[in-house]
């Protein structure tokens, strides 16, 4: 679920083409747009406070065959929401499963993956080293 919540949205889209067409499904709960707290620690080890709110969609889906399946995504974005969604119904059935984690999550986290290390490098390029000579007094 982590992985199809934080995915770039045209990325997703784009593996899910791939996959072909969607399943007949039924909304358990449209796609709908609300606001969450998001809370934070100082230092990542302090104690909790609320940091502020954020929009986040929410949908759930029904397959034909009773499987449900659940979709949060961050942003006001109700297509993401629906395909994270039905994804997810759609692993829960064990001979899908192993088809859709190669074809979609694993080139998602691959993506993720490779955001990160770019973002670390740069951020490791601009690195500084403070140090402090002691005088001879």
């Amino acid at each position: 679920m982590s992985v199809l919540a934080k995915a770039e949205p045209r990325a997703l889209e784009a593996l899910w083409q791939q996959v072909g067409s969607a399943p007949d499904f039924s909304y358990l709960r449209q796609p709908e747009t609300g606001m969450v707290m998001v809370r934070g620690r100082a230092g990542g080890t302090g104690q909790r406070f609320n940091l502020g709110e954020m929009t986040m969609t929410r949908c759930a889906v029904r397959l034909p065959d009773g499987r449900v399946g659940h979709g949060y995504v961050g942003g006001r974005d109700k297509d993401h929401a629906t395909c994270a969604a039905l994804i997810d119904a759609l692993m829960q059935d064990t001979t899908q499963r192993t088809a859709l984690d190669a074809a979609i999550i694993a080139p998602l986290e691959q993506a993720a993956r490779e955001a990160r290390e770019t973002a670390s490098r740069k951020a490791a390029a601009t690195k500084v080293d403070f140090f402090t000579m002691v005088r001879g007094e």
